[in-house]
């Protein structure tokens, strides 16, 4: 089975170019150096899934003509990863499903107090439909939502299911589910009882102090903003083709790896491809930083080749 990914975003969390700055890399009429907050696109067994939804979420979506969404995946909590949840309405109307958000408890507790308006019962109309699907640092099965489930728009009332015997019902709070067979929530959907899931590998990192992932779809793996990936982890990304890392800075950070680093991250998990994404403006401009990593690659005899991703991109 082979996954697809697109980068739908490369940048930090100031994204390039950064408001104000008038730097050569700020000011580059290169599309390559435009980057929105950092963010991914998957096809992978069939379905169709978004990593991280920041505040260009609706401009990433439009750039990139994406129509439809069978999940999205989040790393962590921050709003540069998070920020634009909101415009899940549009996938609401268009669809007419609840999206389905795929993240860590702590990330989820985290959502309820962002976006409050959305996880209650009685909702204001038009409010974002999603359900909670809990995942932790262990493999887990992800499965479309049942297309049964379609939702129905009110005029001034809001989104309603159409139930067999053809009342409307409203929805509700959203649906949570844990995908662990040890979670005292976990109900048995999706382990082992589907036969349209995949296997989706989450790698455990730290952004800082916070628990952060990183996802293996098949021969790709998608790591960012992290600072510390622990040894533990490494025997999840043996056999890669592509490998995405993050990196901010040439200088050491206190929550991003530094370039050096990452390369030698890059040399010691030795896919043949790695990416850098989550790059900020300290960097050259995009041509300049390609040839600059070649150099450095080579004098390092880094086995991986390593290359700056961009906006755009699609590796497969």
């Amino acid at each position: 089975m082979q996954a697809k990914l697109t980068f739908l975003g490369t940048g930090t969390s100031l994204g390039v170019p950064i408001v104000g700055c008038k730097c050569e890399k700020c000011t580059s009429t290169d599309k390559k150096d435009k980057r929105f907050r950092a963010s991914a696109f998957v096809q992978y067994g069939g379905l169709k899934i978004l990593i991280d939804a920041g505040p260009d979420f609706r401009s990433q979506m439009l750039a990139a003509d994406l129509c439809k969404l069978d999940a999205i995946l989040l790393t962590h909590n921050h709003k540069d990863h998070t920020g634009g949840l909101d415009d899940v309405r549009a996938l609401n109307y268009i669809g007419k499903q609840a999206v389905s958000i795929w993240c860590e408890k702590a990330v989820f507790e985290s959502l309820k107090q962002s976006y409050g308006y959305i996880f209650t019962k009685v909702k204001y109309p038009g409010a974002p439909e999603v359900n909670i699907h809990l995942i932790d640092d262990q493999p887990f099965i992800m499965y479309p939502e049942p297309p049964d489930k379609v939702l129905e728009w009110i005029h001034d009332e809001g989104y309603r299911y159409r139930l067999p015997d053809g009342s409307l019902m409203p929805p509700g709070e959203p649906e949570v589910q844990a995908e662990r067979a040890d979670d005292p929530l976990f109900t048995g959907n999706s382990r082992g009882m589907r036969g349209d899931g995949i296997e989706i590998i989450p790698i455990r990192g730290f952004h800082d102090k916070m628990p952060v992932l990183g996802f293996r779809f098949g021969q790709i793996a998608y790591i960012t903003d992290m600072s510390l990936l622990p040894e533990s982890e490494f025997a999840k990304l043996q056999g890669l083709k592509h490998l995405t890392l993050n990196t901010v800075s040439y200088q050491p950070h206190h929550s991003h790896f530094s370039l050096d680093e990452a390369l030698t991250l890059a040399d010691k998990i030795g896919a043949e491809n790695t990416w850098l994404t989550h790059l900020s403006h300290s960097f050259p401009r995009h041509k300049d930083f390609e040839a600059d990593l070649s150099t450095l690659c080579r004098e390092r005899g880094i086995r991986s080749r390593v290359r700056p991703a961009f906006d755009g991109l699609t590796i497969e």
